[in-house]
């Protein structure tokens, strides 16, 4: 689904859909776009999860296309990189970039003998993303509160569902001096939150010398960057948090106490048929050990309704699980085909019963965010202004508040209610 437009001065769009590692790259996109001095043109980061997001990213070059017909249009991102004949066949588009290309030096640089296409084998690179490295530094996202670092891309895991790893390649870690440098250049720079992010962050290290983990990097962030007030990780697989991870959660009060876990669903069989390497049981588990040494972490999670084979019994077990493991908030994608994965060979759900049943998920994702609402009324949180009247505490609570606090700002508000979305308070002072 596309988050929008960010303009890069009056006559060059950047248009991004799909994940917040999407839109963070849409800022690298955009900066070197400018630096290539980039004009009259409409930059489309597509993303390649869902079919539906792959017909939203060409409904929007054609309409772009109408409404700026002299306009140049760039197509480029994981939708581009899977199936860059899709958009090539659009007369509307003038040049597809693939994710490799895509924030190099010189990739919007208006040279008449460049190819059309310029796509390239994602699972040749060997290189993270070019804007970790350098004096190119991509800050926050819609203001000063928040910045990401990306600190690893690509995937090594293949669940049968997933096209991303043919969009994305296989896993590549960013160094972690060059990921503590960008952290602390952030932290000079004034954010008072920085998020590690990448597409699948418990990988990190893996591909480095020594093999160094997560945990490691996160607790060498906390130790070389003691300005940071504030370190959260993005979504994360629940197969692979290492032991220094658990220590940090346990003694880092800096390291914020929520976790998206990437869990899918709470089915033993449908989980074996989707090849995740976990089960209900681990699940249960690593969030009751998480809860076992930070007792106020919230937890989030993905699910997809409605998988190949899934039966109401099956299904019924997923919406359990989300009471059951004490879940906070939920995304929740009814299952999508992708032409290429196994998945998609897989006896298919009826498409009225898929709709249902993401429809009954996200009903228990409301009911589960209302849980969690309630549990705050009382609390004094501390929490980061995002804008004008609201913030966001450490355990990712959303809080409209009364009363002064400019982005970036990290204030003391005490809960007094809610209304079923959001949390409500004003400022505290103790």
């Amino acid at each position: 689904m596309a988050d929008g437009t960010q303009p890069v001065h009056a006559d060059l769009e950047v248009v991004t859909f799909g994940c917040r590692l999407n839109a963070y790259e849409s800022e690298a996109i955009k900066a070197r776009a400018t630096a290539d001095g980039l004009s009259d043109a409409v930059i489309f980061n597509t993303c390649a999860v869902t079919a539906e997001a792959v017909r939203q990213a060409r409904q929007a070059i054609r309409k772009a296309r109408r409404e700026r017909p002299g306009s140049k249009m760039i197509v480029t991102g994981c939708a581009a990189q899977i199936d860059p004949a899709t958009f090539a066949d659009m007369t509307e588009v003038d040049v597809v970039l693939g994710n490799a290309d895509k924030s190099a030096p010189g990739a919007y640089l208006d040279r008449p003998d460049a190819p059309r296409v310029r796509v390239n084998d994602i699972m040749s690179v060997r290189e993270t993303a070019g804007h970790l490295v350098g004096e190119q530094l991509i800050g926050g996202l819609g203001g000063r509160a928040r910045a990401y670092v990306e600190v690893q891309n690509g995937c090594d895991h293949r669940c049968t569902f997933c096209i991303i790893p043919y969009g994305r390649g296989n896993s590549r870690s960013a160094a972690a001096g060059e990921v503590v440098e960008q952290v602390r250049r952030l932290a000079a720079d004034g954010y008072g939150e920085v998020v590690l992010t990448g597409v699948d962050i418990t990988s990190w290290g893996a591909d480095l010398p020594g093999a160094p983990t997560l945990g490691q990097l996160v607790a060498r962030i906390l130790k070389l960057v003691p300005q940071l007030p504030r370190l959260r990780l993005s979504s994360i697989d629940a197969a692979e948090i290492d032991a220094d991870l658990m220590r940090c959660l346990a003694e880092e009060p800096r390291l914020m106490p929520y976790l998206h876990l990437s869990l899918q669903a709470g089915d033993d069989m449908i989980l074996k048929r989707m090849k995740r390497r976990h089960s209900r049981g681990d699940a249960l588990k690593l969030i009751a050990d998480v809860r076992a040494v930070r007792p106020d972490t919230a937890f989030g999670a993905d699910f997809i309704a409605g998988f190949p084979t899934e039966t109401d019994e099956m299904f019924a077990n997923t919406v359990s699980l989300v009471e059951e493991a004490g879940l906070s908030f939920l995304h929740v994608f009814p299952f999508s085909p992708r032409p290429g994965t196994p998945a998609a060979r897989m006896p298919a759900v009826a498409k009225a019963v898929v709709k249902e049943r993401a429809a009954q998920l996200r009903a228990a994702g409301d009911a589960a965010l209302a849980r969690h609402l309630d549990r705050q009324v009382g609390r004094t949180v501390s929490a980061i202004v995002e804008k004008a009247g609201l913030a966001r505490a450490e355990d990712f609570t959303e809080v409209a508040f009364e009363g002064a606090g400019e982005p970036g700002d990290i204030i003391s508000l005490r809960i007094d209610g809610h209304d079923g979305f959001k949390a409500s308070g004003a400022r505290f002072s103790p």
